[in-house]
């Protein structure tokens, strides 16, 4: 694999790297498609154009598409045709369209519009002349015309206000509604010469039931099946399964929530007769939700469990073309791998060792899946993965995995990468990743950064450009990723002991961890600091409150006061459900601002609705008026709030991510290594 010399040591080099996302594969097999996001000139944003990749291996990537403005969300018509989205339009408010690609070669064309934009199209496997389209619409259109007309007249009026009868009005960065989430169907053009598709609307007027749900669409064209939020009341949804017909629009509800379980939408089998889904336990304050794979026949409506006993949270659920078998994802002990399912036998068995698997297609012979891998050690490549020998695989054997020639080359990394293993209070394991700078050794100890992850059901196991511990190491830090309790991967017990316990075992289980590290022979113990975002802010505030080990605590649209959060958040009714009122006064760290005494860096910014900017503000003004910490007789603090107020849960924009690292080595710079100050961007003023 060819690597791109070291980029992180210089941020500009960083953001400037080329980033892989999604995958498409062609009926046959042999066209697979990528995207690739790569700085604009402008040096502001980032654009996407789409890229060809040998299945095979042999010949290099080759680039398909050249927009101003980018393409993504490649797909494949049953006949070959490569369909995706962009915006071609000059002008400034211009809206994504769907295009056409003929497999015969020649010039893109747009066969589909809506006025709001369209935001996905799906072909059919068995289907050669429809489409199924999603876009948000106005719930009193009368049809795309009277649609254009109304969205029109809000914009030349400058009409923002949204009116709301129901419950959630928020979801991560946006605002829902007026409109919301539609599905259309078409008919593709029967040649270059035809006009643009018109779409049907198949769900006017369903309101709020398809917010930010997923869906799957039967092969043959004839139905798909979507998540359907299903209100409570008392600002309450739940989740259960829709079928809707793709021909008339006619709704029927497979599956309703209960007191007891939710639902989330898996996969339809390729034909069309059976469905895979996700079953979840309602949690509790007391109790975690418990995840398990189960199978409907769609005719008769009968279900039953799959994968019995098996004690991971599956990610992704890909059917083999003969039905008999399936490919899922779950995260596994620092990893995401692929597994195969035997639906006869009901045996599960795990095929790659290393990396995390996602986008992951099988070719129409069975002999081969496709996917993006990465790790920590390697952003998201193409991969093929060998399914040929499956049944003769024994015990810690995995199948063959290929690397595949990618448009974006591996990026040569400062340090190397490890595993740390702890033994927590109650004798539980707990692991984490370690990221070395080269230099570290025992005569060059490097100073410790503790990060912790968000969620908190997650793990550290793919590469991730928001929160790249490689950038720090090459400023000659070493990074910890533990994974802590409620991490998944290590099992339902592994999730239950930290639930409803925020600042216990997981607590806990970070400081043990971070006790291993640092007493490694290459780890100074006297300089380390403590770093999250989201639940890892949430940690890195419990963890400023309850120790003074660390020279400095970075926080990252963290939780704060939890009474607060969790009316504010954008989906109060999920996380009331674990913060009862003895939860929140017993995990919440603002009780212990008083303790207080490192110097702490938090950041925010006033678009995310997920942590809502109130936390941030809070914490603030807080660390400020009532921390352990003294202010200097001019008002001014050791402590520092970086704000952002067009950026969302995530720091996205390329510039801010620039200033969003330089803050913080200067931050750690300044009172991990005891540095003088350093100067930051003039334009931070």
């Amino acid at each position: 694999m060819a690597h791109t010399k070291q980029p992180f040591h210089n941020i500009d080099s960083y953001i400037s790297l080329p980033r892989l996302g999604g995958l498409a594969l062609s009926p046959d097999g042999t066209r697979l498609v990528t995207s690739v996001s790569s700085l604009a000139e402008d040096k502001t944003k980032y654009s996407s154009a789409l890229w060809d990749i040998d299945p095979a291996g042999q010949e290099p990537a080759r680039r398909l598409t050249f927009g101003e403005n980018g393409e993504s969300q490649p797909s494949f018509t049953a006949n070959g045709d490569l369909i995706f989205l962009a915006k071609r339009s000059s002008k400034e408010d211009a809206k994504p369209e769907a295009w056409l690609l003929p497999k015969a070669g020649g010039e893109a064309r747009s066969i589909l519009k809506h006025p709001a934009g369209i935001e996905s199209v799906t072909s059919f496997a068995r289907n050669q002349k429809d489409l199924l389209v999603r876009a948000a619409g106005m719930p009193n259109a009368k049809d795309l015309e009277h649609e254009e007309k109304i969205l029109g007249e809000r914009k030349d009026k400058k009409i923002s206000a949204i009116l709301h009868t129901s419950y959630p009005v928020r979801y991560w960065d946006a605002d829902l509604g007026p409109q919301t989430p539609h599905f259309y169907r078409t008919e593709l053009p029967e040649s270059s010469s035809s006009d643009a598709c018109t779409l049907k609307d198949l769900t006017p007027g369903i309101g709020a039931n398809q917010t930010e749900s997923e869906f799957t669409a039967a092969d043959s064209g004839e139905f798909l099946i979507t998540e359907w939020m299903v209100p409570e009341g008392r600002g309450s949804v739940a989740t259960g399964l829709m079928r809707i017909d793709l021909h008339t629009g006619e709704q029927e509800m497979l599956l309703s929530p209960d007191q007891d379980y939710e639902y989330t939408v898996g996969k339809i089998s390729p034909d069309s007769a059976k469905l895979i889904y996700c079953r979840w336990t309602r949690s509790t304050p007391e109790v975690a939700p418990v995840m398990s794979l189960w199978l409907m026949e769609l005719a008769s409506g009968e279900t039953h469990e799959i994968a019995v006993g098996w004690d991971r949270w599956a990610e992704d659920i890909i059917w083999f073309p003969n039905g008999n078998s399936l490919l899922i994802v779950a995260d596994e002990h620092g990893h995401s791998p692929i597994f195969h399912l035997s639906l006869d036998r009901d045996k599960i068995t795990r095929l790659t060792d290393t990396g995390a698997y996602g986008n992951v297609l099988i070719s129409p012979d069975s002999r081969t899946a496709y996917a993006l891998r990465s790790s920590y050690e390697y952003p998201a490549e193409p991969v093929a993965v060998e399914l040929t020998h499956l049944s003769d695989l024994e015990d810690n054997e995995y199948a063959r995995v290929s690397e595949l020639r990618s448009p974006a080359p591996r990026p040569e990394l400062p340090g190397e990468l490890t595993e740390v293993t702890a033994t927590a209070e109650d004798g539980t394991p707990v692991r984490a990743w370690l990221a070395l700078p080269e230099s570290a050794g025992p005569k060059a100890k490097a100073p410790l950064l503790l990060w912790v992850h968000g969620g908190p059901l997650g793990s550290w196991n793919a590469w991730s450009w928001r929160w790249n511990p490689w950038l720090a190491v090459a400023q000659g830090y070493a990074v910890l990723l533990p994974d802590p309790s409620l991490s998944t991967g290590y099992g339902q017990e592994f999730i239950q002991r930290g639930w409803g316990r925020w600042g216990f075992e997981p607590y806990t289980d970070l400081m043990a961890i971070t006790d291993v590290a640092e007493a490694r022979s290459d780890i100074d113990e006297t300089r380390t600091a403590a770093m999250g975002g989201s639940f890892g802010g949430y940690m890195a505030n419990w963890i400023a409150g309850h120790t003074d080990r660390f020279k400095a605590v970075v926080t990252h649209a963290s939780l704060w006061a939890l009474d607060g959060f969790g009316k504010t958040t954008d989906a109060s009714f999920y996380w009331t459900r674990e913060m009862s009122k003895e939860m929140i006064q017993v995990n919440s760290p603002h009780n212990s601002i008083a303790n207080i005494v490192t110097p702490m860096l938090v950041i925010h910014g006033d678009k995310d609705y997920r942590v809502p900017i109130s936390e941030g503000l809070r914490l603030w003004y807080e660390l400020l008026a009532e921390s352990g910490l003294p202010q200097e007789a001019d008002g001014t603090t050791v402590h520092q709030f970086l704000y952002f107020p067009d950026e969302n849960h995530w720091i996205l924009t390329p510039q801010n991510s620039k200033i969003w690292y330089q803050v913080i080595f200067e931050f750690l710079s300044r009172n991990v290594l005891g540095n003088e100050p350093s100067p930051l961007p003039e334009v931070l003023g």
